[in-house]
């Protein structure tokens, strides 16, 4: 028989007990039992019915993540729907945004957009909506994303962070000029901002390094205060083909804080191997570098020995 035609969504609620005072295990067993029953396609819409009348978070949860296992485009309504229900815990808001991510269907876009502008919502769900966003990939959130990230009035610098990482995802050079504006505008010792920095060189480093610009600064995050920044800087001139990273790159090795004189050796190392070691063990450098230099030898001519 045609279970797709035979199929009634109410009588298999009703089986399940899903709207009954059952416990969560039990509940749990009778939604497990579904897949010994029906197919993926009746499945999913048996799943998609239980979001609209499950009650319980931890129920909810369950049933969320088995719509992601088919990330069927036809659970984004009803995903959609949990996610504006403030009345739904927190937790089972943000894994809505993230299945809905995963569907990678871009009429939601509008809906997370809505979310994620929404300034008395929950800071965790907007978060979870800008990390939507660019999984996404869909450009149109581009601009509203970098109003996000220059807004001085955002009360949440977390929220600012992740449209930042958003905007890295998407990759679109519209998003370089805001992002540096804001780096060349931070500037400044360990504050509220770091962060916001780091995410924004992350950024910077996925949208567009041949720009002149972004080098220029990337090579001004150098000589910030906060060491988080200048690591976060050498990180992102090592991804680059730009001839010029090295030079300055291996200026760090001089840097003040040991961390960062760490990363530039790291970082020199990922670029021109083993020279750099030897170079800074028979050279005038600091000798944290040059223990760490000899450790990496070390470590590399043990990983070559192995078969």
């Amino acid at each position: 028989m045609d279970k797709k035609i035979e199929l009634d969504l109410d009588a298999v609620v009703a089986e399940c007990r899903l709207t009954e005072d059952t416990e969560e295990d039990i509940l749990i067993k009778n939604i497990d039992n579904l897949e010994s029953i029906y197919d993926g396609k009746n499945l999913v819409a048996i799943y998609n019915k239980f979001l609209t009348v499950a009650k319980s978070p931890n129920i909810l949860m369950y049933l969320i993540r088995c719509v992601d296992k088919y990330r069927d485009k036809s659970s984004l309504s009803s995903l959609l729907d949990l996610l504006f229900d403030k009345k739904n815990s927190d937790g089972v808001r943000v894994m809505c945004a993230k299945v809905i991510a995963n569907l990678k269907d871009t009429s939601a876009v509008t809906s997370l957009l809505y979310c994620l502008n929404d300034k008395e919502e929950n800071y965790k769900v907007r978060l979870a909506c800008a990390d939507a966003l660019g999984r996404i990939g869909d450009k149109y959130a581009v601009a509203p994303l970098i109003n996000v990230v220059q807004d001085e009035d955002e009360k949440s610098v977390y929220v600012r962070e992740s449209a930042a990482v958003a905007l890295g995802m998407l990759g679109d050079a519209r998003a370089v000029d805001p992002l540096v504006s804001i780096l060349e505008t931070k500037k400044g010792f360990v504050d509220k901002f770091t962060f916001l920095k780091e995410r924004i060189i992350e950024a910077l480093g996925k949208l567009n390094l041949s720009s002149d610009r972004v080098f220029n600064a990337l090579e001004h995050a150098l000589c910030d205060e906060s060491h988080l920044i200048r690591i976060n800087a050498i990180e992102a001139l090592m991804e680059s083909e730009d001839e010029r990273a090295y030079g300055l790159i291996k200026k760090m090795l001089e840097d003040l804080h040991e961390e960062v004189r760490k990363n530039a050796l790291i970082a020199l190392y990922n670029m021109v191997g083993r020279d750099i070691l030897d170079e800074i063990i028979s050279g005038e450098y600091d000798q944290s570098l040059k223990i760490e230099a000899q450790a990496m030898i070390e470590e590399y001519e043990t990983g070559e020995e192995e078969p």
